[in-house]
This record gives structure tokens, sequence and C-alpha cells, in this order.
């Protein structure tokens, strides 16, 4: 007997479905009930995997990078400074001196973001330093924004100068892909005053490189049939996915290329990068079914982190422990706002000569308590820390995180009355703070800080 299902179909997508099962023989005789019932489902969930990806297949995707946004902006609201090379710092007095963004004649002159204010103007005697200003830079991303979601509602943000727009169903309104990316491009440029680079594919990840390859004011496309032609000759570090360590590892086994990726042994990914590895591959070979978010979807919170660069370098634990406790404060604080727990903890040093080290550590119990938080994130200063060089930068994140009403296995090390405790005199600090302000009430270890900023610590 062949298994048919009783309800009848409304659709094309219900039809298949129909028939996948009416056309599976499974016979009562030599199958038992719950098996057959295993085999429907996994017909039915491969059939829908394979629609998905079909469906994955055929879209037309949209990468818009704004061109060196920061300086643009500041070149646009202050034309005099057109003729020169400038950068976008941050304070030097708070030791936020690096360059942020920079315009096209200081990249000529080999100013690079990320680099001291002090090592770009040795290689840029003329360089003009313009402070940032982040909210005319979040204006703008909101007017940009806008253009975008005239043509389609699946426009999920990737920075501030960065969206993936997904404009499959656009092409009956406003025509192919290219086209709506020149007509973009020619928008912001002519309503916005600024200059943005397209990219368009059939997925996020060869949008992304298309975006890249030709700047500033540019489309370039990267179609299906002759992506390979066009990506896999690329250095394999430009590939979205591939970061500067991973790209490091891949080069000292000669894989220089996309190409090269794509063609990568497994086993080798495997054993150098995990799942990751695998994942990369995949994207060389055009294989990136992830979908574009509509505007307005928040991603599930990750961490809650927060950083901050001292005014002078911190030399010994005395000087971290306070300044650990008060960064472990902020993180505990948003965690409560955001009704979430941590279950680990990771500690990021930057030293004076801008090395970054980090380490996690898990909890014992999931929590919300600076006190708990930062005790942890301290002990793994110190277990792994041997003083080398000076601490410029510390940043305490809260990860693995859970809701804060989620179940928890309790020990004798922390019965639950002292939970309750903790979590009442973190409920009251709250109040305090709210009521009264957020210096209103604090540990007596982070009275005196006198490497920290002036500005507030930065939020990760």
């Amino acid at each position: 007997m062949t298994h048919k299902i009783v309800r009848k179909p409304i659709d094309k997508t219900h039809f298949d479905v129909y028939n996948i099962i009416k056309h599976t023989d499974i016979r009562r005789s030599h199958v038992a009930n719950a098996h057959r019932h295993v085999c429907i489902i996994a017909h039915i969930r491969k059939y829908v995997k394979d629609l998905q990806r079909k469906t994955m297949e055929e879209r037309t995707i949209l990468h818009s990078d704004l061109n060196n946004f920061y300086a643009s902006v500041e070149c646009m609201l202050h034309p005099e400074l057109k003729a020169y090379p400038i950068a976008v710092c941050g304070r030097k007095e708070d030791r936020h001196g690096i360059v942020l963004a920079k315009n096209y004649a200081a990249k000529a002159c080999g100013v690079q973001t990320g680099e001291t204010v002090g090592q770009a103007l040795a290689k840029c005697p003329g360089l003009v330093s313009v402070e940032p200003h982040f909210q005319h830079y979040a204006k703008y991303s909101r007017l940009v924004r806008q253009i975008y979601l005239e043509y389609s509602d699946l426009v999920e943000p990737f920075g501030m100068d960065e969206n993936f727009i997904d404009v499959t169903a656009s092409a009956r309104l406003f025509g192919d892909g290219e086209k709506i990316a020149h007509e973009i491009r020619q928008r912001i440029k002519r309503e916005v005053g600024l200059t943005v680079s397209v990219g368009v594919s059939f997925n996020k990840i060869f949008a992304k490189l298309g975006s890249d390859m030709k700047k500033p004011d540019a489309v370039t496309c990267i179609p299906k049939e002759h992506f390979r032609e066009i990506v896999w000759d690329l250095p394999v570090g430009e590939m979205l996915g591939v970061g500067r360590t991973a790209s490091q590892t891949l080069y000292r086994y000669g894989i220089t290329t996309i190409g090269a990726l794509a063609h990568c042994p497994d086993e080798l990914l495997t054993k150098k990068f995990g799942i990751s590895g695998i994942r990369m591959k995949q994207y060389a070979n055009g294989e990136d079914f992830s979908a574009v978010m509509p505007a307005g979807y928040h991603p599930p919170i990750q961490s809650v982190g927060n950083g901050i660069t001292f005014r002078a370098d911190l030399t010994d634990e005395s000087e971290v422990w306070p300044m650990i406790l008060a960064l472990s404060d902020e993180v505990a604080c948003r965690l409560r706002e955001a009704d979430k727990k941590a279950k680990g903890v990771s500690l990021t040093v930057k030293c004076c000569d801008l090395s970054v080290k980090e380490w996690q550590a898990k909890l014992d119990s999931p929590t919300q308590n600076a006190l708990t938080i930062a005790r942890r994130a301290f002990a793994v200063f110190c277990r792994n820390y041997t003083w080398a060089k000076p601490i410029r930068m510390l940043c305490v994140r809260a990860i693995r995180l859970d809701e804060a009403d989620c179940a928890e296995q309790i020990t004798l090390l922390c019965p639950a009355e002292e939970m309750e405790k903790t979590e009442t005199v973190d409920q009251t600090v709250d109040a305090i703070r709210r009521r009264f302000g957020r210096a209103s009430i604090t540990s007596a270890a982070t009275l005196r800080l006198d490497k920290m900023p002036h500005a507030a610590a930065e939020a990760e």
C-alpha cells in the first residue's frame, strides 16, 4: 500500500510535497508506522532544502559601499578640504589618534586606515587631520539607506557605510541588477553628494567582492556563469570570510588565490580551520546561500563587550584590576538591560606596540554580575599576561550568552540564596543609576582612574 496525504494541496509547493509523499513507496507490511513517518518527513525536508537552494541560486544581490565615507562626508561639508590629502582621525588626547578614513589624495601617498597619525604624517607631511563627527555620518547613512529602500525592503546594513540589497523581486519594476545598481549610484551622487561602488552578483560574498573591485563611483557585475573567470585569480584575502590570519595561513600552504582555495582538499582546510575552512571553500565556489535580512532586522546578541584605550600605558596589576572592574560594570549593566546572562568571558589586551592578545574562560554559572565577570577576567589576565610590554588597551566581553531566565545548575559553592542576594543588589544599583545618573553609585576601586580617558568607554 502506498501512503497518500489526505489534505488537498493549495499551491504549487504543497502540490509538489503532495506528489513526493504520494509516490513514496512505503508499505505497511514492511515498515513500521514510526519509520514510515520519518521517511516522509525526510523526503519533505530534502525537497524544501532543494527548493530553498534553487531559489537562492536565482537571486540578484547588490552590495553598496560608500567610497571613503567619513572623509567624503567631511569634504562635502567643508569643500575647502578637497584640495588636500585628509584623514579622519580619533582624538590624540585620548590616544585614539589612528586613521579611521582617508581620501584618495591621502591614499595616493600611502596612508592606510588603522595606522597611527604619526605613521600617516611620516608618509604624507601635508596630511590634514580631521576629528570625526559621527552624528553627520549617521545622518547621511540614513539618507542613503532610504534610497535603497525604494528598490527593495530587503536591505541589510553591513556597517555604517555598506549595505546588502536583495533586488531579486524588483526586476519587473526597475530592470535587472546592473541597471538598478547604476540608478542607485547616480541617485546617491545627485541627491546626497556622495559616491558609491556597487557589486552585483548572485550571492552576498561575490556582491561584496564586486564592490571592492572598482572604486570610486563604479558598478561591477559578477554573474553566476562567469564568476570563475572573474574572481578565481584574485588574492584569497580579498574574499569576505577570509581574515588576515586565515589568509596568512593559506599563503604558507601555497593557497594564494580564491581559485586555489576552491580546489583545496577538505582535509587540509578542516585540519587548519575546522568547519570555517569548509565554509571558506564553499564561498570560493559560489556556494553562499545566506539571506539578505529585511530592513529593521536586529540579529540576536552574540556578545556584549566594552573596551577602552588608556590615556597612558598600564604598567602593573594594581592598575589593571580597577580598569577591568570598571569595564565589567558596564558590560554587566548592558547584560541586564538585554535580559541576558553570560556563560563565558573574553579578555583582549592591546600592548603599547599595538600587538593584540585575547583569551577566553568559562564562568561557573550564567551571570550578569559585574564582580563575577571582573574576577574571572582578571584571573585570566594574571594567568596569561607576562608583562613583556605595557598595556595600551583592554576590552572585556561577555560571551556564550543565554536568556536571563534560563535554567541554572545550582552548586554548593554558590547557593541559590547568595545568587538571589547578588541579583537584588544589582537591581538596586540599576534603579539608583536610572534615577540619579550613571556616576551616582560605583565601586570604590574605580573612584580614581587617572589613566581613564575623559570620554565614556567605547561600546562594542
